[in-house]
């Protein structure tokens, strides 16, 4: 067996290899000074550079972590090597054979390490893959696939695309065939172990090469194209193995590097075909995750290319989602990391809902790249989806909006659009700007409190630009609403005066059916309680019949029970026997009328109040709107002369 490198070889590679282009294809670096340059560190998630490096003397250091050393510890530290892998590596860039302790020289195959190897059987099979598409009859559903998306030869051969085919052992049989081992195959997901022996991975189904940053294959994705598919799931990627990680690779990062590094932009798509879609429209600076969620080491990969660094212009980072619900919740979350990037976010949807495949095969190369140029900042699209989870014809659902969106706005890092996205908030909700304005500081000192902590509570922002997923309106999969879909109601405040007034009207409805005076519930809508729990129960009450008489008590609770969510059942029962908070009646031993009448009135009002801030807001909201509608407008005087009509004769009955 080999021995030890030779030490000489070992300095020749070193002296030869060439720091400056070896780090450039892991960091963007730019002039520091003389003799010096630098960049993000790739070891440590910083905003400010202090990667530097020094191509004369072969030196790097990082000021920020303390990392240093020579491009061969770099290539061990950035690619997980050990010492000899690395300098094997570095050797064979230099297509330099190296010599060992024991004399001669170690075979090809046998000195290029495992990681080595692994990458050479996925070089080989990228090759095998595509040539199986391009020539094999049994690949010509695949072949319609790529036709079918405006994918061509040429195209297939740029991308590396390929065929796995069928039959499940043509690719096992033909690496064998070139030397490589059955443990090699398995350990780079290449085959499974069966038994009956190894099997093709990605067997019948079109196949991408995934690259890593320098170029070399690590991995594939893999599409399902044949009914008959035994694996149902329409992707299947190779899983972890000691050259690929998905976390930290994107895919098409090797050709649009260069490019991202240029302009300083990257845009993030879906898929292996928007990929190709937006390169061959000339957007080539698009990428894609590879079977996992755009995450936080996605992000460091990007910013070391991008230069994302605070004292230069901000660079620009383009999300493209689908229209659909789940691409929605894919932006919110990519809008949760909006804090880690030191540049600008933006969002491209395109409003049909095609994704940038399907817009090149609709309207060619331009429509891809107005998808692009028409991107909108992430903040105003976070805006504008959270809004869209509240009914804005409810009191309610305009203040719980505003709050939603007030640490988006402001999370703006560019202060000078804060009060002009204010009164543009303020406008759609039909709220005074300073209300929102008031939520907006008031998140402000929320924020400025987290950040003083030591650690943060789990309902306080956890970042500038994010604020916590609850505060900030669902940025998780909890959409308002969805604690009554599931049965999960908020417990009523009773410190809230209002929401006493409802519990105690309720509790009077249940205990003593026949006050309230005929007709009088149906004055009453569910709206006209607060707390979604007291709503849940007074519609309870409306099914069973209202008030009027009763057989008894026990059956009218019974049936209130039955009639309401089952959710509410436990707080049904309470307000069935909780004393009231009132003198009796010392004849009668009920409640007295004017303190029936006084609670009835009393949530009345309020929901008539509410009633006339819903109309008054559409109407500003009309105001707002593009095309006024005079005959709505009118509808709306008249709707508020009523209700302020209404609460007029209340309010004179109580005086």
């Amino acid at each position: 067996m080999a021995g030890r490198i030779n030490p000489d070889d070992i300095a020749t590679v070193k002296s030869r290899s060439s720091i400056e282009d070896v780090v450039r294809e892991h960091v963007t670096l730019r002039p520091a000074g003389p003799g010096s340059l630098k960049g993000l560190c790739p070891f440590h998630d910083e905003k400010t550079p202090s990667f530097t490096i020094r191509p004369a003397v072969g030196a790097w250091h990082c000021f920020g972590c303390g990392e240093g050393g020579d491009v061969i510890s770099f290539i061990q530290k950035v690619d997980h090597l050990t010492f000899s892998e690395a300098v094997e590596r570095l050797a064979q860039r230099l297509s330099m054979e190296l010599r060992y302790e024991d004399g001669g020289s170690r075979p090809r195959e046998e000195g290029l390490g495992r990681r080595s190897r692994l990458l050479e059987a996925h070089r080989v099979t990228e090759e095998y893959y595509t040539e199986r598409l391009l020539g094999d009859q049994g690949a010509r559903l695949a072949r319609d696939f790529l036709r079918a998306r405006d994918f061509n030869s040429s195209h297939v051969r740029h991308f590396g695309v390929g065929f796995a085919p069928r039959g499940g052992e043509e690719l096992v049989r033909h690496l064998r065939g070139k030397g490589f081992t059955d443990d090699e195959l398995v350990i780079g997901g290449l085959a499974g172990r069966g038994s009956r022996g190894l099997y093709d991975r990605f067997r019948g189904r079109l196949v991408w090469p995934i690259r890593d940053i320098t170029g070399s294959t690590i991995g594939f994705g893999a599409r399902r194209i044949f009914d008959d598919d035994r694996i149902e799931a329409k992707y299947l990627n190779t899983s972890e193995t000691p050259i690929y990680k998905k976390s930290t690779v994107l895919y098409g990062l090797d050709l649009a590097k260069k490019r991202i590094a240029q302009d300083r932009q990257a845009v993030v798509v879906e898929g292996y075909t928007d990929v190709m879609a937006c390169h061959l429209a000339g957007v080539e600076t698009a990428v894609a995750t590879c079977g996992t969620a755009f995450g936080a080491e996605h992000i460091k990969l990007l910013r070391r290319i991008m230069r994302d660094e605070a004292d230069l212009a901000p660079a620009k980072v383009i999300f493209t989602f689908d229209g659909d619900a789940a691409g929605q919740k894919a932006a919110m979350r990519a809008f949760a990391d909006d804090a880690k990037w030191t540049s600008q976010s933006f969002v491209a949807v395109e409003k049909s809902g095609k994704d940038p495949c399907e817009l090149r095969q609709a309207g060619g190369d331009p429509a891809v790249q107005a998808l692009i140029e028409d991107a909108v900042p992430m903040f105003e699209f976070a805006v504008r989806t959270t809004i869209k989870r509240f009914d804005l014809g409810t009191a309610e659902g305009r203040v719980q909006a505003s709050r939603a969106v007030a640490p988006i706005i402001g999370s703006i890092r560019d202060r000078s659009l804060r009060p002009e996205y204010t009164r543009e908030v303020a406008g759609v909700l039909g709220l005074e700007v300073e209300q929102v304005a008031a939520e907006v500081a008031r998140a402000g000192r929320l924020q400025v409190d987290a950040d003083r902590a030591d650690g943060r509570s789990v309902n306080r922002p956890s970042a500038p630009g994010a604020g916590s997923a609850r505060a900030a309106g669902g940025f998780d999969d909890v959409e308002p609403g969805a604690d009554e879909a599931a049965g999960l109601l908020p417990v009523p405040d009773r410190r809230d005066p209002v929401v006493l007034a409802e519990r105690q009207l309720l509790q009077v409805l249940l205990q003593f059916p026949t006050l309230l005076r005929p007709g009088a519930i149906d004055l009453l809508s569910p709206d006209a309680f607060s707390a979604p729990a007291h709503r849940a129960v007074f519609d309870g009450i409306r099914i069973a019949g209202g008030s009027g008489e009763r057989p008894s008590l026990g059956s009218w609770v019974s049936t209130v029970t039955e009639a309401a969510p089952t959710a509410v059942a436990p707080l049904i029962s309470e307000l069935a026997v909780a004393t009231l908070p009132t003198r009796m009646d010392a004849t009668t031993g009920l409640p007295t009328a004017r303190y029936v009448e006084e609670l009835f009135n009393r949530v009345r009002t309020v929901e008539l109040t509410r009633r006339v801030a819903d109309a008054m807001s559409e109407m500003r909201r009309l105001d707002h709107a593009a095309a006024p509608d005079p005959h709505r407008s009118r509808s709306l005087a008249v709707k508020l002369q009523e209700l302020q009509r209404q609460l007029a004769t209340i309010k004179e009955g109580m005086a």
